[in-house]
C-alpha cells in the first residue's frame, strides 16, 4: 500500500515538473522576437490643430536668462520670481526688428540678459524698457541674424470663459514645452511689485510653472491673448490657478517701451483710502484722503477728509460714467483715457453729486 503511494506521489511530481518546464519554455519573458507594432489609425482633428499650433508658434518662443554682474555664470537658475543673482523665464519675437516681449521680474534684476531660440541658438539681448506697473519688459537681441517670424496678435477684448487657451514655455528651465486649458476667469485684479494692480488680468488653468513667466497665451487660433505673469500655488508650482496679462494692454504697453524706454503712470494726483476703510464706514467709492499739492484734483476743487472735524470729503463714484467701486476702477480708467487729456469724475460730497473734468498727468514725473 505504501509502495502504491509512493509511486502515485512520484508520477503526480513528474507531471508537475513537466508542466513547470512547459510553462518556463513557452512564458513571455523568453521570447526573444520583438513585437510587432500595432499600426494607429490617423490623428484626431485636435491633435493635429495641437501640432500645427505648436509647430508654427514655438520657434517664436525664447528662453529669457538674465543675470547680474556678480552672479556666478554656472550657478543654475532658481525661479524666475527670484530676488536672487540669476532669473530665467520666456519671451517671445514681437516684431521683425529684433524686439521681445517677457516679464519685468524675469529681467528686473539683471545687468546681462541672453535669449536662446528653440534652434539653441543663443543671442545676447539689451533691456530697451520695463513696466513694473503691468509686469512687462522689453528686449532687443543685438545682431539679430535670421529671425523667427512675430507671434501673432490677438484680442483679449472678446475673450469668453469656456474657451480653449494654450501656454508655450520653458517650465523650471526646460526647454519649450506646450499645455492647455480653458480661461476660467476675467477681469481679475492682480497686484505688482510697484503696488499698483493690473486690471481685466486673465486667469487659466492652463499649467504655468515658474520659468513659464513672460511667455505667450493663446487661443486656438495660436494669436496672442496675454502674457503669462503669475499663479497662485502653496507648492510655487501649477495648481490650477495662473495669471496673464491681457494682450489689448500688452499692445498698449509695448509700442510706448520701444519708443520711450517707459511708460507713464496716469494720475489725478489723489491718495485714496484704502477698501477696507471704504467698507468699515458703509462707503461705496473710492474716498480722497488728500490731494497732492497743485495737483490737477487739486485744482479742480476735489477735497480730502477734514483731520480736524473728521469729516468726510469727496468720494469718487464714477469715472468718464463708469461705476467706481474701488481704487483699482478708477486707476483703470485714467490709464485708458491716458496722461495729457482728461476725465470726468462724479463726486460725492455728503449727499450732494457733482461732476468735475480733471486733466491726467505722469505722476511718475512728479
Amino acid at each position: 500500500m505504501n509502495r502504491r503511494f509512493a509511486l502515485s506521489l512520484a508520477a503526480i511530481a513528474a507531471v508537475l515538473v513537466a508542466l513547470t518546464l512547459s510553462n518556463i519554455r513557452y512564458s513571455p519573458w523568453t521570447n526573444t522576437v520583438a513585437r510587432s507594432v500595432d499600426q494607429r489609425g490617423p490623428l484626431s482633428d485636435a491633435e493635429r490643430a495641437n501640432i500645427e499650433l505648436f509647430e508654427r508658434v514655438s520657434p517664436s518662443v525664447v528662453q529669457v536668462a538674465a543675470r547680474s554682474a556678480m552672479a556666478n555664470p554656472f550657478a543654475e537658475d532658481e525661479s524666475p520670481a527670484t530676488s536672487g543673482p540669476a532669473a530665467s523665464g520666456t519671451g517671445f519675437v514681437w516684431d521683425s526688428s529684433g524686439h521681445v516681449v517677457t516679464n519685468n521680474h524675469v529681467v528686473q534684476n539683471g545687468r546681462e540678459v541672453a535669449v536662446r531660440f528653440a534652434s539653441g541658438e543663443v543671442a545676447q539681448a539689451s533691456i530697451v524698457g520695463v513696466a513694473p506697473n503691468y509686469d512687462l519688459a522689453v528686449l532687443r537681441i543685438r545682431n539679430p541674424r535670421q529671425l523667427p517670424p512675430p507671434v501673432a496678435l490677438g484680442s483679449s477684448n472678446d475673450l469668453k470663459v469656456g474657451q480653449i487657451a494654450f501656454a508655450i514655455g520653458n517650465p523650471f528651465g526646460l526647454d519649450q514645452s506646450l499645455t492647455s486649458g480653458i480661461i476660467s476667469a476675467l477681469k481679475r485684479r492682480l497686484p505688482t511689485s510697484s503696488g499698483r494692480e493690473i486690471a481685466n488680468v486673465i486667469q487659466t488653468d492652463t499649467a504655468i510653472n515658474p520659468g513659464n513667466s513672460g511667455g505667450p497665451l493663446l487661443d486656438s487660433a495660436g494669436r496672442l491673448i496675454g502674457v503669462n505673469t503669475a499663479i497662485i500655488s502653496p507648492s510655487g508650482s501649477s495648481a490650477g490657478i495662473g495669471f496673464a496679462i491681457p494682450a489689448d494692454i500688452v499692445n498698449r504697453i509695448v509700442p510706448e517701451l520701444i519708443k520711450n524706454g517707459r511708460v507713464p503712470t496716469p494720475g489725478i494726483g489723489i491718495v485714496a483710502a484704502g477698501e477696507a476703510v471704504a467698507t468699515r464706514m458703509g462707503v461705496e467709492g473710492v474716498i480722497v484722503v488728500r490731494t497732492a499739492p497743485g495737483s490737477p484734483a487739486e485744482r479742480a476743487g476735489i477735497r480730502g477728509v477734514d483731520f480736524n472735524s473728521g469729516a468726510l470729503g469727496d468720494v469718487i463714484v464714477q469715472a468718464d460714467g463708469k461705476p467706481v467701486h474701488r481704487l483699482s476702477d478708477l486707476t483703470d480708467q485714467i490709464e485708458q483715457v491716458g496722461a495729457g487729456k482728461s476725465v470726468r469724475i462724479t463726486l460725492k460730497r455728503g449727499s450732494e453729486t457733482r461732476d468735475v473734468n480733471v486733466d491726467i498727468v505722469d505722476i511718475s514725473r512728479g
